[in-house]
C-alpha cells in the first residue's frame, strides 16, 4: 500500500463524514467555540460564510473570504480567500486562494493558489503551489510547484522539489536530495543520488546514477540508458597508471568511473578516477571522445597524487570493441616530490605551502567492450509500474 493511498484514504474519510445536511443558507459572519457551539449552531454545515473564526473547530458548507480555526476548519463544498487551521483543514470541493494548516491540508478537488502545511498537503489537483514540511500528494495534475522537505507525489507536476524523493508520471523538472522517479521528463531531473525515468527529453544530473530508456543528456558517474552506450574497458596513461573503467551514458554524453593501480618503477599505488565525456562522431566506426576527469593515486601511507585531466582521443569501433588513444593535458598535485615526477612532458612546475604542482602533456590509450543495457533498464522501469 502506497503513501498516496493511505493518506488520500484518510482525507476522503474525513470529507465523507461532513457530507450531510441541506444547502443554500448564507451568513456574513460565523463565530464559534467548536461545532455546534457557534452562531450557526447545528446547521453550520449548511451555511456559506464570508467571515469565520472558531476557537477550536469550525464546520461550514462554503467559505467566501476568510476562515480560521484553532484546531480544524472543515468545509463541505468550496473555499475562497484565506483558509487556516492550527492542525488541519479539510475541503470537500475546491480551494481558490491560500490554504494553511499546522499539520495537514486535505482538498478533494482542485486547489488554485497555495497549500501550505507543516506536515502534508493532499489535493485532487492543483494550479499553483504545494508547500509541505514533509510531503505533498496530488492525485492528478499539479500545474505549478510541489516543494516538500521529504516527498512529492503527483500524476503530473510542472516542478517538484523535495529533500528526499519526487515521484510523478509526467513532469518538467524534478529536484531531489536523493531520488527522482518519473515516466516522462520534459526538462530536467536533478538528484543527489539517482534518477529513474522512462523518457527524458532534456537533462539528467545525478550524484551517482541515471537510469532511463531514453535520455538526451545524462550526467552522472553511472548512466544506464537503454538507447545509449555502456562499455567496460582498460586505459593506460603515460606514467603507467592502469584503470579499469565503466563508461556509460547516452548518444552524446557519458560518465566515467574507474579503479586501478600503478606498479611502475617500484611505485605501488592504488587509484580511482571519475569524470564526464562526450562523443563527437565522424563516421559510424570513427569518432573523437573528449573527457574531463579527476583521479587520485595513493601508496596508502604518506603519498597521494591528485590529477585533473582533459583528454581528446580519436577512437575506432568494430562491433562491440572500441580502441582509442590520444593526448591529455594534466594538472598533478602532490605533497611528495617524487610524486610530481610521475607526469608526462612537464610544461610548468611550482611549489607552494609544501605542495608541489605540475602542468604536463601526457598520453592515454585503451580498449573497451560495449554491452547492451536495454533489458536491464526495462526490468528496472517496469518494476516501477508507471
Amino acid at each position: 500500500m502506497t503513501i498516496r493511498t493511505i493518506v488520500s484514504g484518510a482525507g476522503l474519510a474525513l470529507m465523507a463524514a461532513t457530507a450531510h445536511g441541506q444547502t443554500g443558507l448564507r451568513s456574513n459572519a460565523h463565530l464559534g467555540f467548536t461545532y455546534p457551539l457557534s452562531t450557526n449552531g447545528i446547521h453550520a454545515a449548511d451555511y456559506s460564510n464570508v467571515f469565520s473564526v472558531h476557537c477550536l473547530a469550525g464546520v461550514s458548507r462554503a467559505e467566501e473570504a476568510f476562515c480560521a480555526s484553532g484546531i480544524a476548519s472543515v468545509v463541505k463544498d468550496s473555499a475562497r480567500g484565506f483558509l487556516a487551521g492550527g492542525v488541519a483543514t479539510v475541503v470537500g470541493g475546491s480551494v481558490s486562494g491560500f490554504q494553511s494548516a499546522g499539520f495537514i491540508n486535505v482538498t478533494a478537488g482542485n486547489v488554485k493558489g497555495v497549500q501550505s502545511a507543516g506536515f502534508v498537503n493532499i489535493t485532487g489537483s492543483g494550479n499553483g503551489a504545494q508547500l509541505g514540511g514533509f510531503a505533498n500528494v496530488a492525485m492528478h495534475a499539479v500545474d505549478g510547484a510541489q516543494v516538500a522537505g521529504f516527498l512529492n507525489s503527483a500524476d503530473t507536476a510542472t516542478v517538484q522539489v523535495a529533500g528526499f524523493v519526487n515521484v510523478a508520471r509526467n513532469t518538467n523538472t524534478q529536484i531531489a536530495g536523493f531520488v527522482n522517479v518519473a515516466d516522462t521528463v520534459n526538462g530536467a531531473q536533478i538528484a543527489g543520488f539517482i534518477n529513474v525515468a522512462r523518457r527524458v527529453k532534456g537533462t539528467q544530473i545525478a550524484g551517482f546514477i541515471n537510469i532511463a530508456d531514453s535520455s538526451d543528456r545524462p550526467i552522472g558517474l553511472i548512466n544506464i540508458i537503454g538507447n545509449g552506450e555502456q562499455a567496460v574497458g582498460v586505459t593506460v596513461n603515460e606514467i603507467g597508471t592502469t584503470m579499469v573503467a565503466l563508461r556509460s551514458g547516452g548518444k552524446k554524453l557519458y560518465g566515467i568511473l574507474g579503479f586501478g593501480v600503478n606498479l611502475m618503477n617500484g611505485y605501488r599505488a592504488t587509484g580511482m578516477e571519475a569524470g564526464i565525456g562526450a562523443h563527437f562522431p565522424v563516421t559510424r566506426s570513427f569518432r573523437f571522445n573528449g573527457e574531463i576527469t579527476a583521479s587520485s593515486l595513493t601508496d596508502r601511507w604518506y603519498n597521494t597524487d591528485f590529477r585533473s585531466s582533459v583528454r581528446f582521443m580519436p577512437s575506432f569501433r568494430a562491433g562491440n570493441i572500441e580502441i582509442f588513444a590520444g593526448p591529455s593535458f594534466n594538472y598533478t598535485g602532490s605533497a611528495d616530490i617524487q610524486g610530481v615526477g610521475r607526469v608526462g612532458y612537464s610544461i610548468y612546475t611550482y611549489d607552494s605551502y609544501n605542495f608541489h604542482h605540475d602542468f604536463s602533456i601526457g598520453l592515454d590509450a585503451g580498449i573497451q567492450y560495449h554491452f547492451n543495457s536495454r533489458k536491464i533498464v526495462k526490468d528496472i522501469i517496469d518494476g516501477k509500474k508507471f
